[in-house]
């Protein structure tokens, strides 16, 4: 991957942690961006995270943010809305796409107006005057429960009779103010990245995620693990639903408005890949996804952070 010549001496903060669930996580993806970039050749890059009480007055030393942040407060839109109020340019989307983004309920009225498939669901409010029966008439009698705003399936269960609803949204509750219940698809699971500015966007190899035995899902036990382990590259699926799985990931990243980076998860049915999110500051851990995905496409992940700084100078007008 060919890159313009930038600026070597740009103070990048890395920005990492901050208070969400996802924090550990989180601290990770900072460490190998940090260590990606200065392999690019940046000289002057540091890991800051946004829970410190001098971060304010930190981040205005810098040049540029690269944001490793995941979960409320990072992915959300907040850690953006200060960034474009200080005026720091910073990589990923903007404060709107990644708000829009880290809400699953309106981020599925954005697919659907797009035209993208999507599951059968129910959004709840606590309090919310619906019944068990009501619920079951919609998504069926096994469905997934999760909370609509949080990451990395904090909080999320797998409901395999109706009289498990009412502990897995209590349970989900805890994470977020509002739950989304959807039917449980039967399929392959997949996730496909996409990469690029609007000139230079394109799909990375879709990968199939292989849960073991012993997980119904792809939860927390098995996000973390080695990758060689659950992640299969490329998917076993057809050409036409593999092909369909990337051009609707590219879909849903600009009906979303997404930014240089993001990562949406579909399950392949036997009528087509359905999405079911899409995470606008994938993981960069060692065992993520996006990491995976990009060596499979024959990019290093340093050339990569290296293109997410220049598209994000590109876009505040400071290349």
């Amino acid at each position: 991957m060919q890159t313009r010549a930038i600026d070597r001496n740009l103070r990048i903060a890395v920005l990492a942690g901050g208070r969400s669930s996802e924090r550990e996580v989180s601290l990770k993806s900072g460490e190998n961006a940090r260590d990606a970039l200065q392999e690019a050749g940046f000289k002057k890059v540091d890991l800051l995270d946004p829970a410190d009480k001098m971060f304010i007055d930190c981040i205005r030393d810098y040049d540029l943010a690269f944001l490793a942040m995941h979960g409320a407060g990072g992915e959300d839109g907040e850690i953006q809305h200060v960034l474009d109020y200080l005026g720091i340019p910073y990589t990923a989307s903007d404060a709107f796409s990644s708000a829009c983004g880290a809400d699953k309920d309106v981020s599925k009225l954005i697919y659907a107006n797009a035209g993208i498939p999507i599951a059968k669901g129910v959004t709840l409010k606590r309090d919310d005057p619906i019944t068990v029966e009501d619920i079951v008439a919609v998504v069926g009698e096994e469905s997934f429960v999760k909370p609509a705003v949080n990451g990395s399936s904090y909080g999320i269960s797998l409901v395999k009779n109706p009289s498990e609803l009412p502990c897995a949204i209590e349970k989900a509750f805890k994470y977020s103010d509002k739950v989304l219940i959807e039917q449980r698809l039967v399929g392959t699971e997949i996730t496909v990245g996409v990469f690029g500015d609007s000139e230079t966007l394109k799909p990375l190899p879709v990968v199939e995620i292989c849960c073991p035995e012993q997980s119904d899902f792809y939860d927390l036990d098995v996000k973390y693990v080695d990758p060689t382990d659950i992640h299969r590259i490329p998917a076993r699926i057809s050409k036409e639903d593999y092909e369909q799985a990337q051009d609707l990931a590219c879909r849903a990243h600009e009906a979303l408005g997404c930014f240089g980076i993001s990562r949406s998860d579909f399950i392949v049915t036997s009528s087509g890949p359905v999405i079911l999110e899409t995470n606008t500051i994938p993981g960069m851990t060692d065992a993520s996804l996006f990491p995976d995905e990009l060596r499979h496409a024959n990019i290093e992940f340093s050339d990569a952070c290296a293109s997410l700084v220049e598209m994000a100078l590109a876009r505040a007008g400071r290349r």
